[in-house]
């Protein structure tokens, strides 16, 4: 979305995605490193090693959207403008209630030894988080209409397997579970006791928010309240039947021509 030959952009890992420090890979990993945490670890490493001390825009989808958000409101000199695309400023309760589900799939499998640990891979139990993934990160609409045969896939069976169970078993239980805290955990508002009115308010960025218009993460209404808060928003939804993965959208070309238009005018503005 944003040219490379205009700007400098960096992009950071995160935490226990198994290329950055993870879970999955060091024994003394934290038993919740938070969006904040991220974004801080981040801080150090524009600020001290590239010698960044001004962010043109911090962009981010899904958790990246959480983390752009964590931005503007921890740094808020630092940052002139947030990109959230399918993001908020804090999980919602019923976001709450598709990760704890999540967790608990997770905490049932017999590998499971506490706090996010396993023995070993729980295969059938990553295979239960894959499928109940697939139920939310796709619409209703993008189901209905068969979309998954615009991937290539013959039949619903198929592309469950091959691009939720078979993705999900590449990466790590324990980074899954630490990644799934993350996200349950991201909230703008705790270093103001919970106001969530109130970090909002202190953000100085423009903003703008990108949600799909079929998200089940996301929903659109949450960033409409959210953008009543922020001093300089704009909301455009993307008019999308793909659900939360309109705001990556490699493969579907009219989500991804929406948003390259709508990114790059608004940068420009």
């Amino acid at each position: 979305m944003l040219d490379p030959e205009r700007w400098f952009i960096v992009m950071p890992d995160m935490f226990s995605n198994g290329l950055s420090s993870s879970a999955s890979s060091d024994p003394e990993f934290p038993s919740l490193v938070t969006m904040a945490d991220n974004v801080h670890a981040q801080y150090r490493l524009l600020s001290e090693y590239f010698g960044i001390t001004r962010l043109a825009a911090a962009y981010g989808f899904s958790m990246g959207a959480g983390q752009a958000y964590h931005w503007a409101s921890l740094y808020p000199d630092m940052v002139e403008r947030a990109i959230v695309v399918c993001g908020s400023a804090r999980t919602s309760l019923h976001n709450c209630v598709f990760l704890t589900g999540l967790l608990s799939i997770l905490e049932a499998a017999p590998e499971h030894v506490g706090n996010g640990r396993f023995s070993a891979e729980p295969v059938a139990a990553k295979r239960a988080f894959a499928h109940v993934y697939a139920g939310w990160g796709l619409s209703q609409d993008f189901y209905r209409e068969r979309l998954f045969e615009s991937l290539g896939a013959p039949d619903l069976d198929t592309f469950l397997q091959t691009d939720w169970v078979d993705r999900f078993a590449e990466s790590s239980a324990a980074d899954q579970y630490a990644q799934a805290l993350t996200w349950l955990e991201a909230d703008i508002s705790t270093p103001y006791a919970g106001d969530l009115n109130a970090a909002l308010g202190a953000i100085v960025a423009r903003v703008l928010l990108l949600p799909s218009a079929t998200d089940l993460y996301f929903r659109t209404a949450d960033n409409e309240l959210e953008q009543a808060s922020l001093r300089k928003a704009e909301l455009v939804e993307i008019p999308s039947l793909w659900g939360h993965r309109a705001g990556s959208p490699r493969d579907i070309p009219a989500d991804l021509a929406f948003l390259r238009e709508h990114v790059r005018d608004w940068l420009a503005s």
